[in-house]
């Protein structure tokens, strides 16, 4: 396996990776919108969970994109 195959599965890798945080960001976001939605206060440690999770998760979606950026211009 040569560098540029390598970069390319490393290239698919990293675009999961950025769905996959996605998909917990979109999930999170509805997941609080329904708990403020719903008034619970039995929710209240989940829900700041769930914000606490959301920037995290954030975070990290744009250190993946980075580094995508970074195999993309090798690429080129």
């Amino acid at each position: 396996m040569n560098k540029e195959e390598i970069l390319r599965e490393a290239l698919v890798a990293r675009e999961q990776e950025i769905m996959n945080y996605q998909i917990n960001i979109d999930n999170y976001t509805l997941a609080i919108e329904n708990i403020k939605t719903s008034g619970d206060p039995d929710l209240t440690d989940f829900l700041q969970k769930l914000e606490s999770l959301l920037i995290s998760e954030k975070l990290e979606q744009k250190k993946v994109n980075i580094m995508k950026l970074a195999i993309e211009q090798q690429l080129l």
